[in-house]
């Protein structure tokens, strides 16, 4: 672990963080009608890691949302789908940058710190907001729960991406927010592919367990139905599979 990352405190930005997330609650109910469910499964400290799904560049508002305590985000360092005013958020509030494509050693690594601390991180493990359906995990949310023992709390978005659309036509979009109850950690073994298999069946049941917090149609890869599932195919393709953020035409604004 570099000396940066050793140095890593958990929390920060607390004056500032504190007036975004009192900020967040009545902006996000003048554009939308927000319904939360399942407030009594939040835990009262950390450590966590918040999971949920990704379809829209504004998720990580809803987490702010529902945030009892200081959250430390973990993201994509070039958000391709979001406009340019859009990141002023994320610049005000800070985050952890993952350079897609690289293996993004020191974002976990800090993930890893601030675990450590006792702290609380919200991941989207599929990696993007590429497709509006559930789609497989990366596997960088099971790295940080076999390495920190820390549990996850599962959310389901649900709605984010009808927000500016229905502003468009002087409507209100619905946006609901499903929260499960805590389950894992999980451990891996070994080394290499065999580790590697292990972390991608974590990935599997960490979205297994967002699946059953989204609308059935929005299931993609998870869905009991094999109609869904097939429409979902090609969305599970990693645009940083063999290239670095970046590169990737048609993704960077």
């Amino acid at each position: 672990m570099s000396n940066k990352t050793c140095r890593f405190r958990y929390p920060r930005r607390k004056v500032l963080r504190y007036l975004l997330s009192k900020v967040s609650i009545p902006a996000l109910n003048v554009v939308a009608e927000v319904e939360i469910n399942g407030q009594e499964n939040i835990p009262k400290q950390g450590p966590l890691l918040v999971v949920g799904n990704h379809f829209s560049f504004l998720d990580p508002v809803a987490f702010v949302r529902l945030a009892r305590w200081p959250i430390e985000f973990v993201g994509g360092s070039q958000p391709p789908h979001a406009p340019k005013w859009s990141r002023l958020f994320p610049m005000l509030w800070g985050f952890l940058h993952l350079y897609r494509g690289t293996g993004s050693t020191e974002a976990l690594k800090a993930g890893v710190a601030i675990l450590n601390q006792n702290g609380v991180l919200g991941i989207f493990p599929e990696g993007g907001n590429w497709a509006q359906v559930l789609r497989p995990a990366r596997p960088g949310t099971a790295y940080l729960t076999t390495m920190t023992n820390a549990p996850m709390l599962p959310v389901g978005l649900s709605g984010l991406v009808n927000v500016f659309p229905s502003l468009k036509k002087g409507k209100r979009a619905r946006i609901t927010i499903n929260i499960g109850k805590i389950f894992g950690p999980f451990q891996a073994s070994g080394r290499g592919r065999e580790k590697r298999r292990q972390l991608d069946e974590i990935g599997h049941e960490i979205m297994r367990r967002i699946a059953e917090l989204l609308p059935p149609e929005e299931r993609g890869h998870y869905s009991d139905n094999p109609a869904i599932r097939a429409a979902a195919k090609g969305t599970e393709v990693y645009p940083w599979a063999d290239k670095t953020e970046g590169e990737v035409t048609g993704l960077v604004r």
